[in-house]
């Protein structure tokens, strides 16, 4: 299987370091995306921000330019929005869609519009020097970076392509019932739903970083369909 794997907000690829390890200890191919604008050296260009578009076409190029292998498209928290709009485009060469502790859009859908009140409390705040970029909330990683208030603006434009993804290839991945967690009704709703296989890991929203022997084996377990 090969696992392209998107961060949530103001972090990198690195955050899947241990998963991938673990992945590829088990003889998977991972490929984990830093996103445009949240560069270990800072953005590219700090004046023209990434929106969610130019983080779905990364994402969707990088799919892309696989051999055939069967695809795991993967995102954590802000990475489901990334996630979604790249199987809109490309759900017929993806194998599995797994969305960790994350957002699961529909059409006209936003981070903004589905995220909690803490949060968008957090995204103004964290903009108020420029505007532009959302200041890493305190107790992330050194390595995470400001992150593009338009990507968490802009809605998705979704066309059908995700029902490409067949069930039961939709995967979501809680963290447990975490103190603010945006994710709690929709963790229930999606139980509930014949076209989705939940897991839970409770260790909180980051599970790559708290539990990542616990997601690595849940990854590694997803069923296979050949092409």
């Amino acid at each position: 299987m090969r696992f392209v794997m998107v961060p949530g907000g103001w972090q990198g690829g690195w955050v899947f370091d241990a998963v991938a390890a673990e992945l590829r200890r088990d003889g998977h191919r991972v490929e984990a995306v830093t996103l445009a604008g949240l560069e270990p050296d800072g953005p590219v260009d700090a004046d023209r921000p990434p929106n969610l578009d130019a983080h779905i076409d990364q994402v969707a190029e990088i799919v892309g330019r696989g051999d055939g292998t069967p695809v795991a498209l993967c995102g954590h928290s802000y990475g489901g929005m990334v996630i979604a709009g790249a199987a809109d485009r490309l759900g017929d060469r993806l194998d599995q869609l797994v969305f960790i502790d994350a957002y699961v859009p529909d059409d006209g859908d936003s981070c903004w519009s589905l995220t909690s009140d803490a949060f968008r409390e957090l995204f103004v705040a964290g903009v108020r020097a420029d505007g532009r970029w959302v200041d890493v909330p305190e107790g992330l990683d050194p390595r995470a970076r400001p992150h593009p208030l338009a990507s968490f603006l802009q809605s998705v434009r979704l066309g059908g392509g995700l029902g490409l993804v067949p069930a039961p290839r939709r995967t979501f991945i809680s963290g447990g019932a975490w103190p603010g967690s945006p994710f709690t009704e929709l963790t229930e709703r999606l139980r509930g739903d014949p076209d989705w296989r939940v897991h839970e890991i409770p260790v909180g929203h980051n599970i790559a970083r708290r539990d990542p022997h616990a997601l690595a084996a849940v990854l590694a377990a997803l069923p296979h369909h050949p092409a």
